[in-house]
């Protein structure tokens, strides 16, 4: 087996798609995989851990690319060399060149995601931040947070994707952070994630702090693996994929 390009990548999703490659939509692995077309000089496939949806953005997306022929360019240098022919909206952070089998997604033992709302709107963040027009009750965005931690079938809170075969999975940190007067952050760390999952959730506990529902009701439907439990999801303008980690075993040093 030949090497395997590693590519920590960092993009703003509002343009795009999705990660992935869709018919007459843009996408950040279709321009991702045309620099590395230009940059190689032959058609390189890009497969990354998380599979971002339409305006999601990502400040650690991880991907990996099989290379069937040596790379000419020092790994130090192949961040600017791919940056050179990306749009400004994708960047390349780090490159990194390994003869280890790793798998983006399925070698990932975890990843972090965070998803930001306000009170008060922004021009120079509303790509970003989810505005929240009506009052709620912070606290009681913290108490719901607990209920997705350890392990669960998360169906009802998903959307139905014909790829999933397992809906379970497990949440090892789930907390709200204020940042200021005006701005919570949620972070959450999960070994996967399903289709729409956190998006789901940010809506679920916003319904919660809202008073739209109890904190026992939010834990029944979780319960109840029923979809039509669940509430409104949370646009995707908030949501940002963070980090990945990766077993320490496969020496992945992206973050070095």
């Amino acid at each position: 087996m030949g090497q395997t390009l590693l590519l920590l990548l960092e993009y703003d999703g509002t343009r795009y798609a999705g990660w992935q490659r869709q018919p007459q939509a843009l996408t950040v692995q279709e321009v991702l995989e045309h620099a590395l077309r230009e940059l190689a000089g032959e058609r390189l496939h890009a497969v990354a851990a998380g599979r971002t949806d339409a305006g999601v953005h990502a400040r650690g997306q991880v991907v990996h690319v099989r290379l069937p022929h040596p790379w000419r360019i020092p790994q130090e240098r192949t961040p600017k060399a791919l940056n050179s022919l990306l749009p400004e909206d994708v960047r390349v952070i780090r490159a990194q060149l390994t003869d280890q089998p790793i798998h983006a997604r399925y070698s990932a033992r975890a990843r972090w995601y965070s998803y930001t709302l306000s009170r008060r709107p922004s021009v120079f963040e509303r790509f970003f931040c989810w505005y929240v027009p009506y009052p709620f009750e912070p606290e009681l965005l913290e108490a719901a947070a607990t209920i997705w931690l350890g392990e669960h079938d998360f169906t009802t809170f998903s959307r139905h994707h014909p790829e999933t075969r397992s809906y379970v999975c497990r949440v090892y940190h789930a907390q709200w952070e204020q940042l200021d007067e005006h701005r919570w952050r949620f972070h959450i760390c999960a070994n996967r994630f399903v289709y729409g999952m956190v998006r789901a959730l940010v809506g679920a506990m916003l319904q919660v702090a809202r008073r739209r529902r109890t904190l026992q009701e939010l834990l029944e439907a979780l319960q109840a693996r029923d979809r039509r439990r669940a509430a409104p999801l949370a646009p995707p303008h908030g949501l940002v994929l963070e980090r990945v980690e990766y077993p320490p075993e496969l020496h992945v040093q992206l973050w070095q």
